[in-house]
């Protein structure tokens, strides 16, 4: 069961990982072998790319400490006991997410955090307020937030550079 669990974590940290060239079995490390050693009679027949994913998972995998791979069995455990239609939903918003700007994405995680600031109340309110907007009103909504952020911005300049 225990390597079970850790096999699948290591094949959803392999698919996140950025493609590599093809690795050959001889090329893989000790402990890396012995990690991806269920796929070792196949290992030629897997095609290269996600060869080379499984590679660079194992790698990630490696180098957690236990607390990080601890983490990474219960987030597992949570992706399994989503249904394939939500698994689906957040794999699109991943790619989504990896499909912006590093700026935008930084702007993303930044709304994020301050998201999470907010009180439990706060944050369902704003929840329920985006639920019920029509597309329209949720594209001008992202509108004044990203107009809010530049001037946001270009006053943190300004205050900058009148302090130098």
């Amino acid at each position: 069961m225990r390597d079970s669990l850790r096999l699948c974590v290591i094949v959803l940290l392999a698919w996140c990982a950025v493609p590599a060239l093809a690795v050959e079995w001889s090329e893989l490390s000790a402990a890396q072998q012995r990690l991806l050693d269920p796929y070792h009679h196949q290992w030629t027949q897997i095609p290269k790319e996600r060869r080379a994913h499984l590679a660079e998972g194992a790698e990630r995998w490696l180098s957690m400490n236990a607390i990080q791979r601890r983490s990474m069995r219960e987030r597992y455990g949570r992706w399994q006991g989503f249904s394939a239609q939500r698994r689906d939903q957040l794999l699109q918003r991943f790619n989504e997410f990896r499909s912006l700007t590093p700026e935008q994405q930084d702007q993303l995680r930044t709304r994020m955090h301050r998201f999470k600031q907010l009180t439990p109340e706060q944050q369902r309110t704003l929840r329920e307020r985006f639920k019920d907007m029509s597309p329209e009103q949720r594209a001008r909504s992202f509108e004044r937030m990203k107009h809010n952020a530049e001037a946001r911005r270009r006053q943190h300049q300004k205050e900058h550079r009148t302090r130098d």
